[in-house]
Parts: C-alpha cells; structure tokens; sequence
C-alpha cells in the first residue's frame, strides 16, 4: 500500500458510512421532511468524503476538478429536488411529524 491509500481508504469507508445513515434514515423516520434531512445531510457529507479520498488517489489535476465539479453539481440537485419534493409535501397538505 502506498502512503495515499492510508489517507484514502478511511475516506472512502467513512463515505460509505454516511451513504448507509442516510438510507436508515430513510427507512426509519416517520415523515417525509425528516427522511429528506436523513437523505440530503448524509448524502452530501459522505459523496463529499468520498470525492476526497477520490482526489488523493488522483493522477491529474484535471480529475481533481472534475471530481470537484462533479460534487458541487450534485449539491446543487441535491438541494433543489430536496426543495421541490417539500414545497410539494406541504402544498398536499403533508403535516410534519410530531409526537
């Protein structure tokens, strides 16, 4: 193993953890607000930890920025669909859970 792959690896299982919050979250909160905030925080956080271990194990510049640019667009849609899906919720009338 090379010195990159001891910065990597915990990035990437570190990643892969965050991915498998967010789908307990998903199947385990009780509306759809919180399983969007389960979804779009852990997605977000872990694509990120991913992307950077991507990067130290990169060969160019040029895939670094695309890595990079790659995260910020699914930020960008993450927060949008996550925006969409609510403004719907709430114009059916969804309630948000409460005890």
């Amino acid at each position: 193993m090379t010195p990159s792959d001891y910065i990597a690896v915990p990035l990437l299982v570190s990643g892969v953890m965050f991915f498998l919050a967010g789908s307990a979250g998903l199947l385990r909160f009780p509306d759809v607000y919180t399983r969007l905030h389960a979804l779009t925080k852990s997605d977000n956080v872990g694509l990120g930890l991913i992307v950077a271990g991507l990067v130290v194990e990169a060969d160019s510049w040029f895939v670094v920025g695309k890595l990079l640019f790659i995260w910020l667009l699914v930020l960008l849609a993450g927060a949008s669909v996550a925006n969409l899906i609510t403004k719907g919720a709430m114009q059916r009338g969804t309630r948000m859970w409460t005890r």
